[in-house]
Protein backbone atom coordinates (compact mmCIF):
# COMPACT_ATOMS: atom_id res chain seq x y z
CA UNK A 1 0.00 0.00 0.00
CA UNK A 2 0.71 3.84 -0.85
CA UNK A 3 1.40 6.07 2.55
CA UNK A 4 1.06 9.65 2.30
CA UNK A 5 2.13 12.10 5.21
CA UNK A 6 -0.60 13.95 6.02
CA UNK A 7 1.16 17.35 6.79
CA UNK A 8 3.90 17.00 4.25
CA UNK A 9 2.44 15.12 1.70
CA UNK A 10 5.43 12.55 1.28
CA UNK A 11 4.39 9.26 -0.19
CA UNK A 12 6.01 5.74 1.24
CA UNK A 13 5.87 2.42 0.18
CA UNK A 14 4.63 0.25 2.85
CA UNK A 15 4.02 -3.75 2.44
CA UNK A 16 -0.01 -4.50 3.90
CA UNK A 17 1.52 -6.90 5.93
CA UNK A 18 3.56 -4.49 8.15
CA UNK A 19 0.70 -2.32 8.81
CA UNK A 20 -1.14 -5.45 10.47
CA UNK A 21 -5.04 -6.17 10.72
CA UNK A 22 -5.63 -3.57 14.19
CA UNK A 23 -3.50 -1.04 12.34
CA UNK A 24 -0.25 0.88 13.32
CA UNK A 25 1.52 4.30 14.29
CA UNK A 26 3.81 5.54 11.30
CA UNK A 27 6.38 8.52 11.54
CA UNK A 28 7.31 10.31 8.60
CA UNK A 29 11.11 10.59 7.47
CA UNK A 30 10.38 13.84 6.37
CA UNK A 31 8.53 16.16 8.22
CA UNK A 32 8.39 13.76 11.48
CA UNK A 33 5.04 13.70 11.66
CA UNK A 34 2.86 10.74 12.85
CA UNK A 35 -0.45 9.61 12.23
CA UNK A 36 -2.22 6.05 12.62
CA UNK A 37 -2.76 4.04 9.39
CA UNK A 38 -5.73 1.93 9.62
CA UNK A 39 -5.41 -1.74 7.65
CA UNK A 40 -6.20 -1.66 4.25
CA UNK A 41 -9.42 -3.19 4.07
CA UNK A 42 -10.36 -0.90 7.15
CA UNK A 43 -9.90 1.80 5.26
CA UNK A 44 -11.20 0.82 2.24
CA UNK A 45 -14.44 -0.02 3.92
CA UNK A 46 -14.38 3.65 5.78
CA UNK A 47 -13.61 5.07 2.31
CA UNK A 48 -16.65 3.46 0.89
CA UNK A 49 -18.73 4.21 3.61
CA UNK A 50 -18.15 7.48 4.02
CA UNK A 51 -17.22 8.75 -0.05
CA UNK A 52 -18.11 12.33 1.45
CA UNK A 53 -15.62 12.11 3.82
CA UNK A 54 -12.96 11.08 1.54
CA UNK A 55 -13.56 13.97 -1.39
CA UNK A 56 -13.52 16.50 1.71
CA UNK A 57 -9.89 15.23 2.97
CA UNK A 58 -8.86 15.64 -0.45
CA UNK A 59 -10.16 19.06 -0.74
CA UNK A 60 -8.57 19.87 2.18
CA UNK A 61 -5.25 18.69 0.75
CA UNK A 62 -5.75 20.45 -2.11
CA UNK A 63 -6.71 24.03 0.11
CA UNK A 64 -3.67 23.44 2.03
CA UNK A 65 -1.48 23.39 -1.12
CA UNK A 66 -2.97 26.67 -2.54
CA UNK A 67 -1.80 28.44 0.75
CA UNK A 68 1.74 26.91 0.93
CA UNK A 69 1.68 28.11 -2.76
CA UNK A 70 0.34 32.17 -2.16
CA UNK A 71 2.55 32.18 1.36
CA UNK A 72 5.70 31.32 -0.84
CA UNK A 73 4.52 33.59 -3.50
CA UNK A 74 4.06 36.21 -0.64
CA UNK A 75 7.46 35.65 0.53
CA UNK A 76 9.13 36.28 -2.56
CA UNK A 77 7.29 39.10 -3.64
CA UNK A 78 8.41 40.51 -0.30
CA UNK A 79 12.11 39.64 -0.66
CA UNK A 80 11.60 41.32 -4.34
CA UNK A 81 10.65 44.07 -3.23
CA UNK A 82 13.34 44.67 -0.78
CA UNK A 83 16.05 44.18 -2.61
CA UNK A 84 13.97 46.47 -5.02
CA UNK A 85 14.84 49.31 -2.34
CA UNK A 86 18.02 48.47 -1.43
CA UNK A 87 18.97 48.71 -4.68
CA UNK A 88 17.24 52.04 -5.37
CA UNK A 89 19.23 53.52 -2.32
CA UNK A 90 22.81 52.45 -3.00
CA UNK A 91 21.73 54.06 -5.96
CA UNK A 92 20.84 56.92 -5.06
CA UNK A 93 23.43 57.27 -2.40
CA UNK A 94 26.11 56.52 -5.37
CA UNK A 95 24.71 58.80 -7.79
CA UNK A 96 23.69 61.52 -5.32
CA UNK A 97 25.26 64.37 -7.87
CA UNK A 98 23.48 63.30 -10.94
CA UNK A 99 20.24 63.32 -8.51
CA UNK A 100 20.80 66.84 -7.39
CA UNK A 101 21.72 68.14 -11.00
CA UNK A 102 17.89 66.93 -11.72
CA UNK A 103 16.10 67.42 -8.77
CA UNK A 104 17.97 70.57 -6.92
CA UNK A 105 15.73 69.98 -3.70
CA UNK A 106 16.89 66.97 -3.20
CA UNK A 107 20.47 68.69 -1.93
CA UNK A 108 18.95 69.43 1.50
CA UNK A 109 17.88 65.61 1.96
CA UNK A 110 21.33 64.28 1.20
CA UNK A 111 22.93 67.18 3.66
CA UNK A 112 20.17 66.17 6.21
CA UNK A 113 21.52 62.76 6.59
CA UNK A 114 25.31 63.69 5.97
CA UNK A 115 25.81 62.96 2.49
CA UNK A 116 27.72 65.66 0.92
CA UNK A 117 26.57 66.93 -3.00
CA UNK A 118 28.06 68.66 -5.76
CA UNK A 119 25.62 69.07 -8.51
CA UNK A 120 28.14 71.20 -10.50
CA UNK A 121 30.97 68.84 -10.21
CA UNK A 122 33.44 71.98 -9.59
CA UNK A 123 34.90 72.56 -6.42
CA UNK A 124 37.06 75.79 -5.96
CA UNK A 125 40.96 75.66 -4.82
CA UNK A 126 44.02 78.38 -4.48
CA UNK A 127 41.14 81.04 -3.16
CA UNK A 128 42.88 84.25 -2.83
CA UNK A 129 41.03 87.72 -1.25
CA UNK A 130 42.74 91.08 -0.65
CA UNK A 131 41.21 93.97 0.50
CA UNK A 132 42.78 97.53 -1.01
CA UNK A 133 41.49 100.77 -1.59
CA UNK A 134 40.79 103.22 -5.03
CA UNK A 135 41.06 107.00 -3.41
CA UNK A 136 39.00 106.43 0.01
CA UNK A 137 36.63 103.19 -1.70
CA UNK A 138 37.21 100.31 -0.29
CA UNK A 139 37.73 97.18 -2.79
CA UNK A 140 37.83 93.19 -2.04
CA UNK A 141 38.92 91.24 -4.79
CA UNK A 142 38.68 87.27 -4.68
CA UNK A 143 40.32 84.88 -7.49
CA UNK A 144 40.64 81.40 -7.61
CA UNK A 145 40.44 78.25 -9.30
CA UNK A 146 37.31 76.09 -10.37
CA UNK A 147 38.74 72.46 -10.54
CA UNK A 148 35.86 69.62 -12.52
CA UNK A 149 35.91 67.00 -10.17
CA UNK A 150 33.22 65.00 -12.35
CA UNK A 151 33.21 62.39 -15.11
CA UNK A 152 32.29 64.84 -17.65
CA UNK A 153 32.41 67.67 -19.33
CA UNK A 154 30.31 70.35 -17.55
CA UNK A 155 29.37 74.10 -18.69
CA UNK A 156 30.59 76.26 -15.46
CA UNK A 157 27.85 78.09 -13.28
CA UNK A 158 28.70 81.30 -11.75
CA UNK A 159 30.75 82.09 -9.01
CA UNK A 160 29.06 83.89 -6.03
CA UNK A 161 30.76 85.40 -3.14
CA UNK A 162 28.89 86.76 -0.15
CA UNK A 163 30.81 89.63 2.38
CA UNK A 164 29.41 88.41 6.10
CA UNK A 165 29.57 90.29 9.08
CA UNK A 166 30.23 88.64 12.64
CA UNK A 167 27.41 87.75 13.72
CA UNK A 168 26.92 85.92 9.59
CA UNK A 169 24.60 87.93 8.26
CA UNK A 170 25.24 88.96 4.74
CA UNK A 171 26.05 92.81 3.72
CA UNK A 172 27.27 92.16 0.06
CA UNK A 173 26.68 89.80 -2.57
CA UNK A 174 28.99 89.48 -6.22
CA UNK A 175 28.72 87.18 -8.80
CA UNK A 176 31.56 86.41 -11.49
CA UNK A 177 32.10 84.04 -14.39
CA UNK A 178 34.54 80.90 -14.60
CA UNK A 179 36.77 80.85 -17.35
CA UNK A 180 36.01 78.78 -19.52
CA UNK A 181 32.94 78.52 -19.93
CA UNK A 182 33.01 74.94 -20.57
CA UNK A 183 35.37 72.16 -18.75
CA UNK A 184 36.51 68.83 -19.14
CA UNK A 185 36.80 66.42 -16.40
CA UNK A 186 39.50 67.03 -14.70
CA UNK A 187 40.46 70.29 -15.97
CA UNK A 188 40.71 73.73 -14.17
CA UNK A 189 39.39 77.44 -15.15
CA UNK A 190 39.60 80.68 -12.84
CA UNK A 191 37.40 83.33 -11.44
CA UNK A 192 38.24 86.53 -9.98
CA UNK A 193 35.35 88.59 -8.09
CA UNK A 194 35.60 92.47 -7.72
CA UNK A 195 33.46 93.79 -4.96
CA UNK A 196 33.79 97.28 -4.56
CA UNK A 197 32.71 99.62 -1.82
CA UNK A 198 32.71 96.66 0.49
CA UNK A 199 31.12 97.58 3.66
CA UNK A 200 33.45 98.12 6.51
CA UNK A 201 31.76 95.60 9.02
CA UNK A 202 32.45 92.51 6.43
CA UNK A 203 34.73 90.10 8.55
CA UNK A 204 34.52 86.53 6.47
CA UNK A 205 33.63 85.91 2.46
CA UNK A 206 31.73 82.98 1.25
CA UNK A 207 32.26 81.24 -2.25
CA UNK A 208 29.43 79.21 -3.73
CA UNK A 209 28.03 78.05 -7.14
CA UNK A 210 25.17 79.00 -8.70
CA UNK A 211 23.28 78.52 -11.99
CA UNK A 212 23.89 81.07 -14.26
CA UNK A 213 19.79 81.62 -14.99
CA UNK A 214 18.24 84.05 -12.58
CA UNK A 215 21.78 85.37 -11.25
CA UNK A 216 23.13 88.38 -12.81
CA UNK A 217 26.73 88.20 -14.48
CA UNK A 218 27.85 91.77 -12.69
CA UNK A 219 25.64 92.49 -10.11
CA UNK A 220 26.79 95.64 -7.33
CA UNK A 221 27.46 95.22 -4.36
CA UNK A 222 24.33 94.75 -2.43
CA UNK A 223 22.73 92.63 0.39
CA UNK A 224 21.45 89.34 -0.77
CA UNK A 225 18.94 87.08 -0.03
CA UNK A 226 19.09 83.85 1.74
CA UNK A 227 19.57 81.07 -0.56
CA UNK A 228 20.79 77.93 -0.13
CA UNK A 229 23.55 76.04 -2.56
CA UNK A 230 25.92 73.51 -3.20
CA UNK A 231 29.15 74.40 -3.19
CA UNK A 232 30.38 76.94 -0.40
CA UNK A 233 34.03 78.15 0.94
CA UNK A 234 34.08 80.32 3.65
CA UNK A 235 36.92 81.96 4.76
CA UNK A 236 37.51 84.03 8.30
CA UNK A 237 39.97 86.55 7.35
CA UNK A 238 42.29 87.80 11.13
CA UNK A 239 41.39 91.50 12.10
CA UNK A 240 37.97 91.61 11.29
CA UNK A 241 38.13 92.49 7.64
CA UNK A 242 38.84 90.60 4.44
CA UNK A 243 42.37 90.50 3.12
Amino acid sequence: MILTCPKCETQYFADDSTIGESGRTVKCAACGHSWFVAPPGLEADKARANPAAAHEIYRERVREQRRRKSRTAALLSWLGTAVLFFVLGVAAIMFRNDVVKVFPRAAGAYKAVGFTVNRFGIEFSDIERSRTFNDTIPVVTVSGKAVNVARSTVETPLVKVDLMDERGRTVATRYGSIKPARLAAGSEGSFQVVLEQAPMESFQIELSLVDKAGAPQAAPAAPASTASDDTTDTDSPTGGDPE
